[in-house]
């Protein structure tokens, strides 16, 4: 069983920054993909950005609505995903979510293959 907790939501004017954190627990392997997806209100839920479980560089995949914008890490260490959030607009609204699970590399965007998910964590930038 996996556990994620989310964390470092937050208010913030348009151009800002904010950095979102993932505390993971329970037995993640080197078959799991790590991500974080966001759904605004009447949307559906979509993926953001994703990193395998090891966390090299190379391994990361982005929405091309936030490439240049946001950057997922993951400290293995620490058990502890990241997403910092750069130049951050008013569309970048919406509740961020942790997942994690195992599945094909082409469906890591795809939320549907995500096993395991936080209770979310609300971003509002205001204009």
């Amino acid at each position: 069983q996996v556990q994620l907790v989310e964390s470092g939501g937050g208010s913030v004017q348009a151009g800002g920054s904010l950095r979102l954190n993932c505390a993971a627990s329970g037995y993640i392997n080197s078959r799991y993909f790590m991500g974080w997806f966001r759904q605004a209100p009447g949307k559906e839920r979509e993926g953001v950005a994703v990193i395998d479980s090891i966390g090299s560089i190379g391994s990361t995949s982005y929405a091309d609505s936030v490439k240049g914008r946001f950057t997922i890490s993951k400290d293995n260490a620490k058990n502890t995903l990241y997403l910092q959030m750069n130049s951050l607009k008013p569309e970048d609204t919406a509740m961020y979510y942790c997942a994690a699970g195992v599945m094909s590399w082409y469906r890591r965007m795809e939320k549907d293959e995500y096993s395991y998910w936080g209770q979310g964590t609300q971003v509002t930038v205001s204009s």
